[in-house]
C-alpha cells in the first residue's frame, strides 16, 4: 500500500511527520465516473426542467447577489486580518485596550465605529485579534459592533430614513448596548472549551518574510471563510423563495410579533449591513421599533454570519453565541425603540 508523509502541527508549535495511506488513482477515477453517472441520471429524469424553473432561477439570483454583495467586505476583512497578523506587533493591542477586561469590552465595542466593513469583514478580524492575545470578550464586542455602527452604515441609515435622525441614534445606541452586553456576558459565562479556532501560527516569526506571512494568512482566512459565506447565502436564498409574501402582512399587525418576525427575517435574509437600512425602510407596514430590530439584529446574527462564525470559532461557539446575541439584540432594540421612537 502506498503512503504519503504529511506534517501535523503540534500544540507546542513543532511538527510531527506521520504516514497516511495515499488514495489510489483507480479509486479517484471510479469516484469521478460515479459522479458523472449520477449527473447523467438526474438529467435524464428531468433535472434540466427543474434547473430552468422560475423558483430555482430566483434562488440562484439571490445566492449570487448575497455572495457578490458580501465578497468585497470579506476580502477587506481577510486583508486586515492578514495585515494584523503579519505586521502589527502584539504589544500594540495590549496598550490600546484597558488591562481590565470589564473596561476593555466597551472600548472595543466603541472601536467598531472606525472600521467601514460588514459582518463578513469583522469575523476574520476578530479571530486575528484573539490570536494576537486580545481577550475574547473584547474581540467579540468588536465583532458585533463593527458592522452595525461604522460610518458607512450610519450614513446609509440616515439616507434611508430622511428626516429621522432619531432612527440613526437608536441604531447606534442599541447596537453599542447589545455588543457591550454580549462582551460582558462572555466574561461572565463564556467557556474556553467552546472556542475552537483553526490552528495556525500567529504574529511574525523571526527569519520569515512578513509579506509571505501576510499572503499565507490572507489565503487561509479567505478560503476558510469564503466557503461558509456561500453556504449561508444558499440558506438565505432558500428562505426568500419559499416563504409566502402574505406572511409579512399577517405579522405586521401585532406590535410584539412584528418585532420578533423582523428579527427572524433579518437573520435569514442575510442582507449586508451597508444595505439593510433600505430594506428596513421599505417595510412600511411595520412599526419603527420592529424596523429598528431588523437593523440591529441583522448585522449581528444572520445565516451567513453564523456559518462564518462556525468556520472560524467552531460550531459549539456559533450556536451558543448566535442564539444569545439574537435575544440580547432584540431586547436592546425593543427598549431603545420604546425610549426613542
Amino acid at each position: 500500500m502506498q503512503v504519503e508523509r504529511v506534517d501535523i502541527p503540534g500544540r507546542s508549535g513543532t511538527h510531527a511527520a506521520v504516514d497516511r495511506p495515499a488514495v489510489p488513482a483507480s479509486v479517484l477515477a471510479a469516484g469521478a465516473a460515479s459522479l458523472l453517472a449520477l449527473c447523467g441520471l438526474a438529467w435524464a429524469a428531468g433535472a434540466a426542467d427543474w434547473l430552468t424553473h422560475p423558483g430555482f432561477r430566483a434562488w440562484q439570483t439571490i445566492c449570487v447577489a448575497i455572495t457578490v454583495q458580501a465578497l468585497p467586505f470579506l476580502i477587506l476583512g481577510t486583508l486586515i486580518s492578514g495585515a494584523v497578523n503579519a505586521f502589527v506587533p502584539a504589544h500594540v493591542f495590549s496598550r490600546a485596550l484597558p488591562r481590565n477586561p470589564v473596561l476593555a469590552v466597551p472600548v472595543a465595542s466603541a472601536a467598531g465605529i472606525v472600521l467601514p466593513g460588514c459582518e463578513c469583514a469583522s469575523v476574520p478580524v476578530a479571530g486575528s485579534l484573539i490570536r494576537r492575545g486580545v481577550t475574547p470578550a473584547a474581540a467579540f464586542a468588536f465583532l458585533l459592533s463593527a458592522p452595525a455602527v461604522n460610518p458607512i452604515v450610519l450614513a446609509s441609515t440616515a439616507v434611508a430614513f430622511p428626516g429621522r435622525p432619531e432612527m440613526v441614534a437608536a441604531r447606534l445606541i442599541a447596537s453599542l448596548a447589545a455588543s457591550a452586553a454580549m462582551g460582558w456576558l462572555w466574561l461572565r459565562l463564556g467557556r474556553s472549551e467552546w472556542l475552537r479556532m483553526p490552528a495556525r501560527h500567529t504574529g511574525h516569526q523571526h527569519g520569515h518574510s512578513r509579506w509571505e506571512e501576510f499572503r499565507l494568512g490572507f489565503q487561509h482566512d479567505f478560503l476558510h471563510a469564503g466557503g461558509f459565506l456561500v453556504l449561508g447565502a444558499m440558506a438565505a436564498g432558500a428562505f426568500n423563495v419559499t416563504v409566502p409574501r402574505s406572511w409579512l402582512d399577517t405579522f405586521a399587525g401585532s406590535p410584539w410579533m412584528s418585532v420578533l418576525f423582523l428579527a427572524v427575517l433579518a437573520i435569514v435574509l442575510a442582507v449586508c449591513s451597508e444595505a439593510d437600512a433600505f430594506v428596513a425602510a421599505s417595510l412600511t407596514g411595520f412599526s419603527p421599533t420592529a424596523r429598528l430590530t431588523f437593523m440591529v439584529v441583522g448585522p449581528m446574527v444572520d445565516v451567513k454570519l453564523i456559518a462564518l462564525q462556525a468556520g472560524t470559532f467552531g460550531r459549539s461557539f456559533a450556536v451558543r453565541f448566535s442564539a444569545t446575541t439574537a435575544v440580547v439584540a432584540i431586547v436592546c432594540s425593543a427598549f431603545v425603540g420604546w425610549w426613542l421612537l
